[in-house]
């Protein structure tokens, strides 16, 4: 018997590619049954079909039984009917998810591919302490660094000079309260760290020979990055998407810092927050709004979860 090497690209399943703590977890992982993995999934589904069947049913059903015990004569559409035609209607809420979600997400992974390239294959002065600079970002709490933001959109930042006694403009007066744009920098700017790290493991894993071979054909690192790294990097880049969208779409804390002083532009977290009404006389439809919000992350993740567990486990082991 003779033995036979694995082409190249390839993740080798011999025992050495399992050696190590990372390949030793990797294959503890592979060799979870598939019947336990869709148990979890359907575990982890039970809330979402509750709360789709309750959005079904009427204020009195909802609050005297639960929803598995829910019959055909309990169910209406009156709760759709006020989360789609009141005057806060959630059409509104929704157009600002999308307006916020989508920005949030396309710019961090623009930036971040860039960035992840750079450090992973262009040598420069300083690009190990600045890799390590930029990952520790991930250490600092968005809680804390929600109202200096706010006040940097708001106000700028300034430096005086008491001996001269002049004031030099750091960042200008962008006047950014209540507008998206200030949730789409905030969400960058905290998701850039991460984004950086995932796609950087990913993309320092491709093999060194097509970047060698690319040099040689003349391309630069634009080209490089263009032709060869992104369609490479697909499944990386829709894990992170996912990611992203998921955190955007159903954040409620920095949209309400950011934007909660103009109605105009709540997201559908916010308007869920407020639809309770006083003494929670509007309880009953709650469910309804939350299903609605919650339906478009779930179609975004069942759709393209192959690529989310690609992208999550790529570049994790080296065999």
């Amino acid at each position: 018997m003779t033995d036979t090497a694995a082409p190249s690209g390839l993740v080798s399943t011999a025992p050495e590619a399992t050696t190590g703590s990372l390949g030793r977890g990797y294959a503890f992982i592979r060799s979870i049954p598939t019947g336990i993995v869709w148990f979890i999934v359907i575990i982890w589904s039970i809330p979402s079909l509750g709360l789709f069947i309750n959005s079904w049913r009427t204020r009195e059903a909802q609050i005297s039984t639960g929803w598995w015990t829910t019959r055909f004569g309990e169910l209406t559409l009156d709760n759709y009917d006020q989360i789609f035609t009141a005057r806060n209607s959630i059409w509104n809420s929704l157009a600002n998810s999308f307006a916020i979600a989508l920005p949030a997400t396309i710019i961090p992974i623009a930036f971040a591919a860039f960035a992840a390239y750079g450090f992973a294959w262009i040598d420069f002065k300083g690009r190990k302490g600045l890799f390590i600079a930029t990952v520790s970002l991930l250490a600092i709490p968005l809680q804390v660094a929600l109202i200096p933001l706010l006040q940097l959109y708001v106000r700028g930042a300034s430096w005086t000079l008491p001996l001269l006694d002049k004031t030099i403009i750091l960042i200008p007066d962008f006047d950014l309260a209540g507008n998206v744009a200030a949730v789409w920098l905030t969400h960058t700017g905290f998701a850039m760290p991460f984004a950086i790290f995932l796609l950087h493991n990913y993309i320092s894993s491709l093999p060194q020979d097509i970047f060698e071979a690319a040099v040689i054909d003349g391309a630069n690192h634009f080209t490089i990055f263009w032709r060869l790294v992104l369609p490479l990097s697909v499944p990386v880049l829709a894990a992170f998407g996912i990611f992203q969208f998921l955190w955007t779409w159903n954040d409620y804390l920095i949209a309400n810092t950011m934007v909660g002083s103009n109605p105009d532009a709540h997201p559908t977290t916010i308007l869920i927050a407020n639809l309770a009404g006083d003494f929670g006389r509007n309880e009953h439809i709650l469910p309804a709004a939350a299903f609605v919000q919650s339906f478009i992350p779930l179609v975004v993740f069942f759709a393209l979860q192959r690529y989310f567990v690609r992208g999550m486990l790529a570049g994790s082991v080296k065999g």
